[in-house]
């Protein structure tokens, strides 16, 4: 009873061992790799941290607020005697009621003038000796502060606006990078599905050799064919054997180049859904993105045409900041605190909350010539900027152009291949009828094997190239 409960239970394990094989469609695989590729994060990652640099420019529009504390130690003081002395006193006058001095007269009104030609007041007031004693120690203050730029000649808002042209080449870059990956990934996809179908031809290939050999080491066994024959015949089974183990080795390392796109362990088992069956569809996809052949092709869309327009508005952004630097800034500077200390004869002269205000401005007047020096400087970079944009522009279109050839290349070369393929598979049967009836030689025999086989790879990197070089084209017109 227990065997018989064991062996389907053993059955249902390998069948899920036989399908434990991951079978990906090429969607699947660019999601994957567009979420595992760390080159897409390192993108992802960038754009967030301009992303938080704009904001903090952003922050320059506002008050800082800050709390302030200051706190001063030192034994310097100052001692100082102010010397006394007899000072002058003064009367009212009846007449106007303000201050006059106090100035003795004679009988006849006019006024006493001592030995050092001064007058000579009736009376004196005697001033003491004032001592005077000043220690820094024990200073301290605190409170709260704020400052506002009012007028900085448009360099905050140019440093924005810089920021957030910024965030916007960090989100092409992140769009280029993306293509980049699906470029990859398709390489890594087609190369696999490349591999397998060549498996395919070599299987194929060594199947019809090894029947020949059957066949001929027959014929040589019942004294119809020479030696000479079977020896040729196994070369051809040798190289056959050679290809087929060339192709299980380009599968295995293609397999283990698409897990390593996908982000996946080398050792993953996974097979391709994909087919080389429809080629319509890829000739309808260019077809979508390309009106007709011509001398232009429409790269706009391309991240690295948006990249180079952007870098442009940098450059006048920058000129802008430039220009700032040199002209006037006001600035206001609010506070609010306790400050306690600075004794005075041992007691502290603060001692009480208080408030100030300030506002500074600063206009520059004369700097030899640096300002229009570096205006000139950041004008001169804007237009090395356009004139790159229109080179690298022209490039981005012979390259847009050079793909789209390459598709409509590509398309007549499938067409051509699979005529080939037919032909080929044509001749070789009309060989094989010829060669059983003794009308045709074992070498011509062996070389529309061989024809055919060379027809049958090169339809397969026929349909391979049209592929990637529809990629290749949706790369260059910016339509990943």
């Amino acid at each position: 009873m227990k065997k018989i409960y064991i062996l389907p239970a053993l059955m249902f394990f390998c069948y899920l061992a036989a399908n434990a094989q991951q079978k990906l469609s090429l969607a699947q695989c660019r999601e994957m790799a567009l979420q595992n590729n760390k080159a897409s994060a390192i993108a992802e990652k960038t754009e967030n941290k301009i992303t938080y640099e704009s904001k903090s420019y952003f922050a320059n529009f506002f008050p800082k607020i800050s709390l302030t504390g200051l706190y001063l130690f030192s034994n310097t003081s100052v001692d100082k005697t102010i010397e006394g002395g007899y000072l002058p006193t003064y009367v009212p006058d009846p007449a106007t009621g303000q201050l006059k001095p106090n100035i003795a007269t004679m009988p006849d009104g006019n006024p006493i003038i001592g030995a050092d030609g001064n007058p000579v007041f009736k009376e004196y007031a005697y001033f003491p000796d004032m001592p005077l004693n000043l220690k820094l120690n024990g200073l301290y203050t605190a409170g709260i502060q704020a400052e506002q730029p009012l007028y900085t000649g448009g360099k905050i808002m140019a440093a924005y606006k810089m920021s957030l042209i910024g965030k916007d080449i960090a989100r092409l870059n992140r769009n280029l990078t993306r293509a980049e990956i699906i470029v990859q990934t398709d390489e890594a996809y087609w190369t696999h599905l490349k591999t397998i179908e060549l498996k395919k031809v070599a299987l194929a290939f060594q199947k019809v050799v090894a029947e020949l050999r059957h066949d001929v080491q027959n014929a040589y066994e019942t004294g119809m064919k020479p030696k000479n024959d079977v020896l040729k015949v196994q070369v051809q089974v040798n190289r056959a054997e050679l290809q087929l183990l060339q192709a299980e080795n380009a599968i295995r390392l293609s397999r283990m180049n698409l897990c390593q796109t996908l982000g996946l362990p080398l050792t993953t088992d996974i097979a391709v859904s994909e087919t080389l069956d429809d080629d319509e569809y890829f000739r309808r996809d260019v077809a979508s993105n390309s009106a007709t052949m011509s001398n232009t092709v429409d790269y706009t869309a391309r991240p690295e045409y948006s990249i180079l327009e952007k870098q442009i508005e940098l450059k006048n952004r920058q000129v802008k900041l430039v220009q700032s630097e040199f002209l006037p800034n006001v600035g206001l500077l609010a506070h609010y605190g306790y400050t306690h200390g600075l004794n005075f004869n041992g007691a502290p002269l603060f001692n009480r909350m208080s408030f100030y205000a300030m506002i500074s401005v600063k206009i520059p007047i004369f700097h030899w010539g640096e300002g229009i020096n570096k205006v000139r400087a950041a004008k001169a970079e804007r237009q090395i900027m356009k004139l790159q944009r229109d080179n690298l522009s022209e490039k981005m279109n012979m390259e847009a152009v050079r793909a789209l050839n390459k598709c409509d290349e590509s398309e007549l070369e499938v067409a051509l291949t699979l005529r080939s393929l037919e032909e080929a598979e044509e001749n070789m049967k009309t060989s094989r009828n010829r060669y059983e009836a003794g009308m045709e030689t074992l070498a011509n025999y062996l070389e529309a094997q061989t024809l055919w086989q060379q027809a049958w790879m090169e339809m397969v990197n026929a349909k391979i190239e049209q592929r990637l070089n529809v990629t290749y084209y949706l790369k260059a017109t910016g339509g990943l």
